[in-house]
């Protein structure tokens, strides 16, 4: 008997959730088990249900999809999160990466191709967009040539994050400017202090003045 694979939806768009939920219910071997219209909603639901895979938007209100993906393998550690958005640039896809993304597709790709993905993510294949995956290897030869500095290790969201801890934001202020929670905002300094080697929010700011990172 084949397998049936466990698929999870997270995306804030209903009409998205609706249009994949109707084409992979009809697909054979796959099962829709949930959908989440939040990223909290989806950690949620992932540790319920199990999933074997996780369908991802990465741009949500709250805890975004890049948050939501590093929460849902801590509760879910196997399972399979496919990125699924429309955006292609640095910032989304290197931090949906680092954050434990399994595969990374956009949003025009074709219905076949999604349920595909969710297949080869089962049998633990790996399936990159074409300009994604380009990115990717460009990053890995480039780093593979130099030691990188602290603060090359962060994200592009952590690096706006220490911009402004060098300008003397506070965590709420740092939230209102960049339009996230404050819980993230948190994470987000956690990590930078991690990465960075240093103490506090003061050594952070040095370094980032004395790497000329603040405006």
């Amino acid at each position: 008997m084949e397998d049936v694979i466990k698929v999870l939806l997270v995306d804030d768009h209903e009409m998205v959730r609706m249009g994949l939920a109707a084409f992979l219910s009809t697909e054979k071997g796959i099962e829709v088990v949930g959908e989440a219209s939040n990223g909290q909603e989806g950690v949620e639901l992932a540790e319920k249900t199990k999933p074997d895979v996780i369908l991802m938007d990465l741009v949500m209100e709250g805890m975004d999809g890049i948050e939501a993906t590093k929460e849902v393998l801590k509760v879910h550690p196997d399972g399979k999160v496919i990125v699924l958005t429309s955006f292609h640039d640095d910032e989304k896809v290197y931090p949906a990466v680092e954050a434990g993304a399994f595969s990374y597709l956009l949003k025009t790709a074709r219905a076949s191709e999604i349920a595909q993905a969710v297949r080869q993510a089962y049998r633990g294949q790996s399936v990159f967009e074409a300009q994604v995956a380009g990115k990717l290897m460009s990053r890995y030869r480039g780093d593979s040539h130099r030691h990188k500095l602290p603060h090359e290790q962060c994200t592009e969201r952590e690096l706006e994050v220490l911009r402004l801890i060098g300008e003397g934001r506070s965590n709420q202020e740092i939230a209102d400017e960049l339009y996230i929670g404050i819980k993230t905002v948190k994470t987000h300094v956690s990590n930078i202090l991690s990465k960075l080697g240093v103490e506090d929010r003061t050594q952070a700011a040095i370094y980032a003045h004395r790497h000329g990172l603040c405006r």
